[in-house]
């Protein structure tokens, strides 16, 4: 019997790779956007990463016949107000590369002393058919480095500092990322409710 197929609604192979580890345990046969010809891309106007990840799941299960799992993530720094959050895929422009971002990001720090506590947030949901099925979220403590280091990951990895293995996201192995990552815990709090996820 084959196994059961799940949609990543992405376009991004690093987030498809991070989610194949997470969910291996759960034996989907991972699936991205790309690998349905789905170009389009949904317009994410929620205010929290739990609505995005609503409109993106919502929105992506209506084009295909299998389950979509969306999620929302993005980090949030506490001297900034929570800056850059929902935003955080956008927040150096359309066009910004994660160089661009990390570096407009720490442009923005300079002047801060002292105050460089964030988290990565991420929200996910799952959804079928146009239906809501589940959702959850998980959450990671940290702070901004003072500049970029390590070579794994993407987005803001080389500037998220975890204090108490004084790395970086982009420092940790992918297993040892996987292991306490905000993405991590979303996935590992959706497996738990999830207890049988061939049903989908």
């Amino acid at each position: 019997m084959s196994a059961p197929i799940l949609v990543i609604a992405t376009h991004n192979q690093g987030k498809l790779q991070e989610f194949s580890a997470l969910l291996a345990s759960a034996g989907w046969r991972l699936l991205s956007l790309d690998d349905l010809g789905i170009a389009d891309q949904l317009a994410e106007t929620g205010t929290s990463f739990a609505a995005n990840a609503r409109i993106k799941a919502l929105g992506y299960s209506r084009q295909t016949e299998y389950p979509v799992l969306a999620d929302d993530s993005g980090l949030e720094v506490a001297a900034l107000g929570g800056r850059p959050g929902v935003r955080s895929a956008r927040y150096g422009g359309p066009d910004a590369s994660d160089r661009d971002q990390i570096r407009r990001l720490l442009l923005e720090l300079a002047p801060v002393s002292g105050q460089r506590q964030a988290r990565f947030v991420c929200a996910l949901a799952l959804a079928k058919h146009g239906a809501l099925i589940m959702e959850a979220e998980g959450e990671c403590r940290g702070e901004i480095a003072l500049e970029a280091s390590g070579t794994h990951g993407f987005g803001y990895d080389p500037v998220f500092l975890l204090p108490e293995l004084g790395r970086t996201y982009a420092q940790l192995e992918p297993a040892e990322k996987n292991r306490v990552s905000h993405r991590a815990r979303a996935a590992a709090a959706l497996l738990q409710q999830l207890k049988n996820p061939k049903s989908l």
